[in-house]
């Protein structure tokens, strides 16, 4: 335990510097990178805005801050109103996603017009179900015959949720049959690995080489879901298991750090499988060492190496120079280097859900 509330300020810092580096007062919305010139949000990327709301949650069930529920208001409709004036989107997993954030806003605040939001998006959401390679969820529109673990497992979390929240049985099966296809498809019956997807090219294989902290973070969230409104502890054997192999995979057995995964979409990969991970040790921290000490090490690098500035400022100008803008707090790719020369807004959120999650723990004495 540290007693000090030490991640709560590290918490905090990373979310005043996301918005001081990130927020657009004209746009109502966060830049999609930094350093920005012009343009910064000229192509939409609704999901990452969708975790932008859900950071801002973090921050306000965390602080109590009525500024940043002023900010979480500003944030849902400038994602609505640059989404075209509506939720509703081609990719079902951007979908869920902001039906994940919008129901814990509405959890957290009492407003009701982000409920409304969740049902608008779940009822849209229902259709991605369809036959094609068996069933499951796809994960777009237009691609009705691809299905993927970031169209199923959220899905599955979503639906388990509204159960928990609203007593609708229709959702409690939703919940469990896309978590069944999601486990008789895409998750290794030997290790409990979880694959990306299936007939992305067409020819009905699945993406063995493809292996995210994502995948594994959102069917571990599916499965603690399950078990929450269940009490089935067939639901967290599985999500302990693909945790164990998520770390027997993807972590450098030398260092304990999770990889770098590549930028835009890749780079919120890490901050939602940490996500996943602490509500896992929320439900057995008796168990969750290994999970705690590895969150720990990321953590304590992100913090102490991954964070850093673009060059700071200009300590001696010429009479006419302008001092370059602070671009301190921000987050590389990589938890164990500085920052690359352009910081995207998908590597930076992953680095403040994992400081979010870190104040969880420690404010719920788990460190």
């Amino acid at each position: 335990m540290t007693g000090q509330n030490i991640w709560g300020q590290r918490a905090e810092q990373a979310q005043q510097d996301l918005k001081r580096l990130f927020w657009n007062e004209e746009r109502k919305v966060m830049d999609h990178w930094v350093p920005c010139e012009e343009n910064c949000n000229v192509n939409w990327i609704y999901w990452w805005h969708a975790h932008v709301v859900d950071v801002v949650v973090d921050a306000l069930q965390r602080t109590q801050n009525t500024a940043y529920e002023m900010l979480l208001e500003q944030a849902v409709r400038g994602a609505v109103r640059w989404n075209g004036n509506t939720l509703l989107h081609n990719y079902y997993d951007d979908m869920e996603w902001m039906a994940l954030a919008l129901l814990r806003a509405y959890e957290t605040t009492g407003n009701v017009k982000y409920k409304h939001g969740v049902d608008e998006l779940w009822a849209d959401i229902q259709t991605a179900w369809n036959d094609n390679m068996g069933g499951g969820m796809a994960w777009k529109k237009d691609q009705l015959d691809y299905k993927n673990t970031p169209a199923n497992a959220p899905a599955s979390i979503l639906a388990a949720r509204l159960y928990r929240h609203d007593g609708k049985p229709e959702d409690l099966e939703w919940a469990k049959r896309i978590y069944e296809y999601n486990k008789n498809v895409l998750v290794d019956p030997e290790t409990g690995f979880v694959w990306d997807g299936l007939n992305r090219l067409g020819d009905g294989k699945i993406d063995y080489d493809w292996k995210y902290t994502y995948c594994q973070g959102v069917f571990i969230g599916a499965g603690i879901e399950l078990y929450r409104v269940t009490g089935d502890s067939g639901y967290l054997a599985d999500a302990q298991r693909t945790a164990a192999a998520s770390v027997a995979e993807l972590v450098d057995p030398v260092t304990g750090m999770l990889p770098r995964e590549g930028n835009d979409d890749c780079g919120l990969f890490k901050g939602i499988y940490v996500r996943y991970l602490v509500n896992l040790i929320e439900i057995q921290p008796e168990l969750s060492a290994p999970w705690i000490s590895l969150l720990r090490t990321n953590a304590e690098s992100l913090w102490n190496h991954g964070r850093g500035s673009l060059g700071g400022t200009v300590k001696s100008i010429s009479p006419g120079d302008q001092p370059d803008p602070d671009t301190s707090g921000l987050f590389s790719l990589s938890w164990q280097d500085p920052p690359e020369p352009l910081v995207q807004l998908s590597g930076q959120l992953s680095g403040v859900m994992l400081l979010e999650m870190m104040a969880v723990l420690e404010s719920k004495g788990y460190l």
